[in-house]
């Protein structure tokens, strides 16, 4: 059975402007497939006619499983931030998948998944249209039911457990992402490269290979991530200069501009979102 919920609290989901975020549920996954998900994730969302929210999320260096309401896809790797809009009622079951399994499900270069995806049934690793249709059965009475969002984690569960465990090759590299999002020292791609005995080119062609995205950009979105928690949880007590400072930048200028490429704001108007009043889910 998949594992117990955890804390819904995921900082790289960031708030709709207006504040608005959907009730989600996360799931750990079962210890059989642990090697192959990250874990599991279901929005269920209602919006009144004629509204709708975008959802930003800085993604992780991974590919996602997504049976919807309306769509069931395979999402490669996002460079940018992830954008989804939601409008009426829906829901989703979502799988972030470990980085090495994107591979393994893709049939062909997982660099031809990033920034855009593939739907489920194209794929021939899975009999993905079965899958939809089982998961939406299971969905079907209540998409807010804990039953029903237990059986379709299950669903998934069982498709992935068929996978063969991940190569040599897989292993490094959740290795190699895994080293990267927990040592917020790591800042340089030479640091990655000394502690896994790599060559910056072997580096560069195992991440573009098997990811779709490159060593540089695995370090400066796990400096991103931290950025986002850090201006959510302290909100507008927290000065720009001492987050950049923290966050290993040269200065403010530089963490300004890297954070606004991306998310699309500044720090400081990102601050101004934190700390508007939540509404909705």
């Amino acid at each position: 059975m998949p594992g117990p919920s955890i804390d819904p609290t995921e900082r790289a989901h960031l708030r709709d402007p207006r504040g608005y975020t959907p009730p989600i549920v996360r799931y750990l996954p079962d210890s059989r497939v642990a090697g192959h998900v990250r874990r599991f994730w279901i929005p269920v969302w209602s919006l009144p006619p004629g509204e709708a929210t975008v959802q930003r999320v800085l993604q992780y260096p991974v590919c996602l499983l997504v049976v919807s309401s309306d769509y069931a896809r395979m999402v490669g790797p996002t460079t940018g931030l992830g954008r989804t809009e939601l409008r009426g009622e829906g829901w989703a079951v979502g799988v972030m998948l470990q980085p090495a399994t994107g591979s393994m499900l893709y049939d062909g270069p997982v660099g031809d998944l990033t920034d855009t995806f593939v739907e489920l049934d194209r794929l021939s690793t899975l009999d993905g249209a079965g899958l939809a249709r089982d998961v939406h059965d299971a969905m079907a009475a209540d998409p807010l039911d804990e039953e029903g969002q237990r059986a379709a984690v299950l669903l998934l569960e069982d498709a992935l457990a068929r996978l063969p465990a991940p190569d040599e090759e897989g292993r490094l590299l959740n290795r190699i992402v895994e080293e990267v999002e927990g040592d917020p020292e790591l800042r340089r791609v030479g640091q990655l490269c000394e502690r896994f005995h790599l060559t910056e080119r072997s580096l560069q062609r195992l991440t573009a290979r098997r990811l779709g995205l490159s060593p540089k950009w695995l370090i400066q979105r796990r400096r991103l991530h931290e950025a986002a928690g850090l201006l959510r949880e302290r909100a507008s007590a927290y000065d720009l200069a001492a987050a950049a400072a923290d966050l290993g930048y040269a200065d403010q200028a530089h963490f300004t501009r890297d954070f606004r490429t991306v998310v699309g704001v500044t720090p400081g108007q990102f601050l101004a979102e934190s700390d508007a009043p939540l509404t909705g889910g």
